[in-house]
């Protein structure tokens, strides 16, 4: 049976936050609405691992809510302007993981030091660095979708990260990876010596042999199956 985009915003949600992904009440995915009037976004004031369909709701552009309740997360720009200016996706997340903030304010740019890293790398993952407040009005959010370009991931420095896929199950994968990815590198720096990492030949024919379509849709529906049967926080 397919889920609707307010029950996979939701599981999304709850696979971010049980990976690592949740900053209390901030954070967040959509999905286009498959009838081009906005976002499927969760409300604000709950906690990624909080979400059920029930606390999703439909944003336009304008940042109107047309379904559901709640109060909307100020940030929705980054949704409805990166997937204004990419018809090639269908969903974004953005979150604060700590140790992807950290690389990102460390002014280091992210290695192939691991298998996670090379599903982006190279050429350099971009970084958005015109401002780490918050992306709260249309022009903020066509700056941070010019910067992401055709990529599938940014950093928001000092901030977080925008992912991207043709469906949310990918873009939530990327997010996840992207975060393991950068952990490792942190992992790797605090151990000193002199860190190596694959180059680009190598890296190309990982990302290759790794991160083909179907592998990532099997790492979404482990992560989904990780999370047992529990339902969301009440």
């Amino acid at each position: 049976m397919t889920a609707t985009p307010r029950e996979l915003v939701a599981m999304a949600s709850r696979v971010l936050a049980d990976q690592g992904h949740d900053d209390l009440i901030w954070g967040h995915a959509s999905v286009r609405d498959p009838e081009g009037r906005g976002v499927w976004i969760k409300a604000a004031e709950w906690s990624l691992a909080e979400v059920t369909a029930e606390r999703v709701h439909l944003v336009d552009r304008d940042g109107a809510v047309l379904e559901g309740d709640g109060a909307r997360h100020s940030e929705y720009p980054i949704h409805t302007e990166v997937l204004a200016a990419r018809p090639d996706a269908g969903a974004v997340v953005h979150t604060h993981p700590p140790y992807a903030v950290a690389l990102a304010a460390a002014n280091q740019p992210l290695r192939p030091v691991s298998h996670a890293a090379n599903m982006f790398v190279p050429p350099e993952v971009p970084r958005f660095t015109l401002t780490a407040d918050l992306i709260l009005t249309p022009e903020l959010g066509r700056e941070v979708a010019a910067e992401l370009g055709q990529a599938d991931a940014l950093f928001l420095v000092n901030h977080g990260i925008v992912t991207v896929g043709p469906d949310l199950e990918t873009a939530t994968v990327t997010a996840v990876l992207l975060e393991r990815a950068c952990r490792q590198q942190l992992l790797t720096n605090a151990m000193g010596g002199w860190p190596t990492w694959s180059g680009p030949e190598e890296s190309a024919a990982k990302r290759a042999h790794i991160y083909s379509d179907h592998a990532l849709r099997a790492v979404w529906d482990h992560l989904v199956r990780s999370l047992g049967s529990h339902p969301a926080s009440p």
